[in-house]
């Protein structure tokens, strides 16, 4: 009875012992499934791209430029006298011819009427030695006076006319310098101060400069360019100082006043000087502005933008889409397969943020302007989802 009871006592241990081995194997099983490293797919480089735009493309070139009067005349005296009067408020504008100024002109008056006494005194001369030719004439012909009286009578009649001539010569210099008292506008615009008080003695041998006119509704601006940019433009057959009307637009420039604010007209190059300074590279480059407000005053300095050139349907690109290396320029473009491909470019000019690219690239094709500092050619990426 004990044994047989013994017996099953072992039988139902081992299925005991069998039940819980396979429990356990199960547990590891499920723990060595939920613990095992599971494969995790790699995670894409996240980009930004932009389409390659094709557009009209301005180039401009900036430069320092100096404002200067269209005309600027120097008022002098051009006889010495006393200044007497100042027909003029300083500052003001006047008319070409205006009178100015009036130099005292009791001196060049007694010169007029001593020149006009002068030139009645040899005319009557000349009357006579002509009277005197005529009344030889016919006495030589009947052989009552010598060849001798005829000559002397025909070297008296022409003296009289050369002294005639020399005194018409002399009363016009003294109507000049008369004349030269009265000191008249030489153009129209303003005035500066007088330079001598009235009363002080002018003219060539003193103080000759009165005061100076400038004419400035219309100024020009002198500014320079460099050597470089001349090659460029001829590169463009663009010649700087020319106008050509087989273009759609021409060289024209902008400046800005010293509150920074843009001056509302637009000038024109209408010269460049046709050799280059050696000491500097540069040559010297003007435009003609409008300047009907007198808004630009000679003598200021200014900040000139110049249109240099328009490229028509350019390919752009924004500039931080570009990575230059020692190899060249190069950028990142993305494929429909939203892999990418590194193309090298040859870059144009730079304006604004974007630049100017000549060969490499076509327009619409998707270029990377964000994220690519970690790519190589051929990685598979992932467009960036701006919310």
């Amino acid at each position: 009875m004990k044994s047989i009871f013994s017996k099953g006592v072992i039988k139902i241990n081992i299925k005991n012992v069998i039940l819980f081995l396979v429990v356990i194997a199960l547990l590891v099983v499920v723990y060595h499934y939920l613990t095992r490293p599971r494969k995790t797919e790699p995670e894409l480089p996240v980009v930004v791209v932009e389409p390659a735009k094709e557009d009209d493309v301005e180039i401009y070139g900036e430069y320092v430029g100096r404002i200067r009067a269209q005309q600027f005349v120097e008022v002098r005296a051009r006889v010495e006298g006393y200044l007497e009067s100042m027909l003029f408020a300083e500052g003001t504008y006047v008319k070409k011819n205006q009178t100015l100024f009036v130099i005292n002109q009791d001196l060049y008056r007694a010169k007029v009427e001593r020149a006009k006494a002068q030139l009645k005194k040899d005319q009557a001369q000349a009357l006579k030695t002509k009277r005197d030719l005529e009344r030889i004439k016919p006495l030589y012909e009947l052989n009552a006076a010598s060849l001798l009286d005829l000559d002397n009578a025909t070297a008296a009649s022409e003296s009289a006319l050369a002294s005639v001539a020399m005194s018409q010569a002399d009363l016009q210099q003294a109507e000049l310098e008369l004349g030269y008292t009265v000191v008249r506008s030489p153009i129209a615009g303003y005035i500066s101060e007088r330079n001598v008080d009235l009363g002080t003695l002018v003219g060539p041998g003193a103080k000759s400069l009165l005061s100076t006119i400038v004419k400035s509704d219309t100024v020009f601006v002198d500014f320079s360019m460099t050597a470089l940019d001349y090659l460029k433009s001829r590169e463009r057959n663009v010649t700087i100082g020319q106008q050509d009307a087989t273009r759609s637009w021409q060289p024209n420039v902008t400046i800005t006043l010293a509150d920074n604010s843009i001056y509302s007209f637009r000038g024109f190059v209408d010269f460049a000087d046709p050799q280059v300074d050696p000491e500097t590279g540069t040559f010297s480059v003007r435009a003609e502005m409008p300047n009907p407000d007198r808004a630009l005053l000679p003598g200021q300095f200014t900040k000139v933008k110049m249109l240099l050139d328009v490229r028509e349907n350019a390919v752009v690109v924004p500039s931080k889409a570009v990575i230059i290396e020692k190899g060249g320029a190069h950028i990142y473009i993305m494929k429909k397969d939203f892999t990418v491909e590194k193309r090298f470019i040859e870059l144009g000019p730079e304006f604004e943020n974007s630049m100017v690219v000549e060969r490499g690239l076509v327009a619409g094709e998707d270029i990377v302007v964000e994220g690519y500092h970690k790519l190589t050619p051929g990685t598979k990426v992932q467009l960036r989802v701006e919310n």
